[in-house]
């Protein structure tokens, strides 16, 4: 399945279900990934209820609790692991704006076993 398509979207939501639940990790998070394929930026909304992808809908959400930007290219590097989002983050390859507070329960996650075996299965279905 293409990558940040809808398909891609709902595949990563269903793998997330697996995780164990996270109390209390929630966030409306809208995603824009610059300089996609053909110059332009995808959007995509993500709601996450206790450490879960809930839904994720291609679009844009203006009043989404946070906004994450990043290249189209540095988002494929975090998911292939080239990448880690923290350094990204430093970096300003990741720039994060509104309520930043709503991400701190989120980011655990990405260090756990499950996020990386859930990782690893996506990118084994994803073309790029």
């Amino acid at each position: 399945m293409r990558y940040a398509s809808q398909e891609w979207l709902d595949r990563q939501r269903e793998l997330q279900q697996a995780f164990t639940p996270r109390p209390g990790a929630c966030a409306r998070v809208r995603y824009r990934l610059l300089d996609a394929p053909g110059g332009g930026e995808i959007s995509y909304v993500a709601d996450v209820r206790d450490g879960r992808v809930d839904s994720q809908q291609l679009g844009d959400d203006p009043s989404a609790d946070c906004t994450m930007s990043c290249t189209y290219d540095d988002s494929i590097a975090m998911l292939r692991g080239e990448l880690a989002p923290t350094t990204a983050f430093m970096n300003g390859q990741i720039k994060v704006t509104g309520n930043v507070a709503k991400l701190a329960p989120l980011m655990p996650i990405t260090q756990t076993a499950q996020y990386r075996r859930h990782n690893a299965r996506l990118l084994s279905e994803t073309e790029f």
